[in-house]
């Protein structure tokens, strides 16, 4: 069968308030993400695909910033569980002017309320001291009974099996294969799926298969409108599982009518008429 990758490689997922969000609270809460010295010479810049990219003063900082950037993955899921960061990449660049809001803002006032550290003289030092407060905290969380995650090994609170941040990446996986089933086996239902895919739930198929009805619905509204197929012909796939997934009906049982009646007379045209007459 046909990988969902292939037939969908020009998807691009639209930029919403809902995106924006992460970047928005980590740039307010850097300060207590990383400390405030380090919080100087790094800021986070943008998220893309559960990338965090930063960007730092110098490659010093880079290079020193990467080997801790377990520890502030770890401290980033501790504060922003539904972040969903997986990695970091870190880049030298122009550190923008920070927001600041009138009487400062709540992360820069805690910070100043709890470092009470004389400025660090040194990118070394003040890394020095982010592993300090990272370890000290992870003794803290130890001694009330937190353990290591069972997928990457951060700790997490001692009911919970999975950190934050594995947790969403573990969704992720979830909802991707279930998006490759989906264009690739429309016909199994939820009940299929969910033999395929562990730990699959009902609302969160229906998520799935909603999203995907409406992205489908989109090229094909393209094709439409542009009254032309892509040179990959890609949207003949997409029809015929856009019809399977939206009617429900099992594929033996699909006939030229429904199809018709789903996509419409010009779109069916488009893409079954001109196929039949080449």
């Amino acid at each position: 069968m046909l990988r969902l990758s292939a037939a969908l490689s020009k998807w691009e997922p639209s930029e919403s308030a809902s995106a924006r969000e992460p970047i928005v609270l980590l740039e307010a809460a850097w300060p207590d993400i990383v400390g405030p010295q380090v919080a100087k010479s790094s800021f986070p810049t943008r998220i893309v695909d559960g990338t965090l990219f930063v960007t730092t003063r110098s490659s010093g900082w880079s290079h020193q910033l990467s080997l801790l950037a377990e520890h502030v993955l770890r401290a980033i899921s501790a504060r922003l569980p539904n972040a969903g960061l997986t990695q970091l990449r870190f880049r030298v660049g122009t550190l923008p002017q920070r927001r600041r809001l009138a009487g400062g803002s709540a992360a820069t006032t805690r910070s100043r309320a709890v470092v009470a550290y004389p400025p660090a003289e040194s990118a070394t030092e003040a890394l020095a001291r982010f592993r300090k407060q990272v370890e000290g905290s992870n003794r803290a969380k130890r001694s009330e009974g937190w353990k290591e995650c069972a997928e990457c090994g951060a700790l997490v609170a001692p009911r919970a099996q999975l950190c934050p941040a594995c947790v969403a990446s573990t969704a992720q996986r979830r909802a991707e294969a279930t998006a490759r089933l989906l264009f690739e086996a429309p016909w199994l239902g939820y009940n299929g799926t969910a033999a395929l895919v562990d730990g699959l739930q009902e609302g969160e198929y229906e998520r799935v298969r909603a999203q995907l009805l409406t992205r489908w619905w989109g090229m094909l509204v393209q094709a439409r409108a542009a009254n032309r197929l892509s040179r990959d012909g890609r949207e003949r796939l997409i029809a015929s599982s856009y019809v399977l997934l939206r009617s429900k009906i099992p594929p033996e049982q699909i006939i030229p009518a429904t199809v018709r009646s789903i996509l419409g007379d010009d779109l069916h045209d488009l893409i079954y008429v001109e196929q039949q007459e080449k």
